[in-house]
Order: structure tokens, then C-alpha cells, then sequence
């Protein structure tokens, strides 16, 4: 009788120290839990602070737009600012991560230097330059756009700009299009930007209009390197012209 009292004995306290241990260890991954929630929550706030600091930082479009003469350099304020209305919703999406706008101004002339690259942070007008568009897009003036392939034609819409590669025209940046039925093909398509020796001052001289492309927006190749480094890994560059269907249809633009 005394040996069952003893084995129920410790059997009691091997139960006290199990629960004991138990209670230990709950509390023990309670801290730990509330340890990381507590230093990912700081992380996310140093995160969207850092963030909205850098987006206050930066100019209003207006003042932007006004202070580079950009009107006087043949960018409408409409293309300018619903350029900047896309990069606001791609930076709010996490698409892009840098403060520079590449516009293609396609109702422009092609022997205008209508590319313009802008550093909204610093509110700067990094290049301005010519771009062509595609062969079956216009001779002189873009017109048709498309997103099929083998078109030819240039893609209207926004896209973000990836990385870079080598190919036939040397240094070529990939661009990922963010317009689905309008520009979503552009990679299957092969639709890059890289320099082109027919975007030139003498091509048009000699021509009355820009050299064309298969639909990509090629520069020209003096400075292809130069561009291309600038706005690569995760810019917004925006193909503009006043498309009716594009502007309607366009979710980055409602």
C-alpha cells in the first residue's frame, strides 16, 4: 500500500514539472513570436516611412513640368502628366522602384527629339533625345499601334524596364509591358530598347524622316549605353499617343 501512495506520488510531481515545463515553454514562444512580430513591424514602419519621405521629396509634376520648359521642348502637359499618373500607380503596386519617367511622345514628328527621360526626384530632364517607332506604325508621324506579334508596329502604354542584355545591337534593355491587350506581348515579341545607327540627324537629312524599327523604341546609338544604364531595373517608360481605346482602357490610367 505504502509503494502505490509513493508511485502516485511521483507520478504527481512528474506531472507538476511537465506542466511547468510546459507553461516555460508557452511563455518562451510567446516572447519569441512577440519579438518578431514587434521587430517586423518596425522594419515595415522604417519601410513605408523611408518611403513616403522619398515621395514627399519630390516635386509636383506642375512644378516639374514648368521649371524644365518641357512645353517649350515639345512635351504636352497631357502626356507628361498622365506619364506620371501610370509611375505613381506602378510605385504604389511596387513595380517600379525608381523616381525616372522615360516618355515617348509619339505625336510628335519622328525627326523631333521626342524622348524624354526625367528624374522627378531631382526634377531634372536627364536626356532628350530621338526615339523611333515602328515601320508599320507611320513614314514621318506614328499612327497604328499593335500588340501582335510579327506587326512591326510600336506598342502604346506603360512598361517597366528590366535588365540588360547583348544582342545584335549591342547593349539592349528588355521591357516588361504592364498594358495587357495593348503592350503585354512585348517580351515574347522581343520589344527592347538599343541603339540604332538610323536614329540620327543625317538619316534624316537624308530621308526627311527618322530610320524605323520592328516596334521597338530604338535611340540613338551614340547614346544607347548611356540611356540604357540610366533607366534600367526597374524604371517606368511610357509610349504616349492619344489613343481613344488606349485612354479609355488603360487600368493604370483610371
Amino acid at each position: 500500500m505504502q509503494t502505490i501512495t509513493y508511485r502516485l506520488y511521483f507520478r504527481y510531481l512528474r506531472s507538476m514539472n511537465q506542466q511547468k515545463n510546459f507553461k516555460r515553454i508557452a511563455l518562451l514562444l510567446i516572447v519569441l513570436l512577440t519579438s518578431s512580430a514587434v521587430v517586423l513591424w518596425a522594419t515595415e514602419l522604417k519601410k513605408h516611412h523611408r518611403e513616403a519621405t522619398e515621395l514627399k521629396s519630390i516635386p509636383s509634376p506642375l512644378s516639374v513640368y514648368s521649371s524644365l520648359h518641357l512645353k517649350e521642348l515639345g512635351l504636352s502637359a497631357s502626356a507628361f502628366n498622365l506619364a506620371v499618373k501610370g509611375w505613381e500607380k506602378l510605385r504604389a503596386n511596387g513595380e517600379v522602384s525608381k523616381n525616372l519617367i522615360s516618355i515617348c511622345d509619339f505625336t510628335q514628328s519622328s525627326k523631333n527629339k521626342r524622348l524624354y527621360i526625367i528624374d522627378l526626384a531631382s526634377g531634372k530632364l536627364l536626356f532628350n533625345t530621338l526615339v523611333a517607332h515602328g515601320k508599320n506604325t507611320g513614314e514621318e508621324f506614328a499612327q497604328s499601334f499593335s500588340n501582335q506579334n510579327a506587326s512591326n508596329k510600336s506598342s502604346l502604354g506603360f512598361y517597366v524596364t528590366k535588365e540588360t542584355y547583348q544582342g545584335q545591337h549591342g547593349l539592349s534593355l528588355k521591357l516588361a509591358g504592364e498594358e495587357p491587350g495593348f503592350n503585354d506581348h512585348a517580351e515574347e515579341r522581343s520589344i527592347v530598347m538599343h541603339g540604332a545607327d538610323y536614329v540620327c540627324e543625317s538619316f534624316i537629312c537624308q530621308v526627311g524622316r527618322l530610320g524605323r524599327s520592328f516596334g521597338c523604341p530604338s535611340v540613338p546609338f551614340e547614346l544607347h549605353n548611356q540611356i540604357i544604364n540610366t533607366i534600367k531595373d526597374g524604371s517606368c517608360l511610357f509610349v504616349y499617343y492619344p489613343d481613344a481605346k488606349y485612354l479609355h482602357a488603360s487600368k493604370l490610367l483610371r
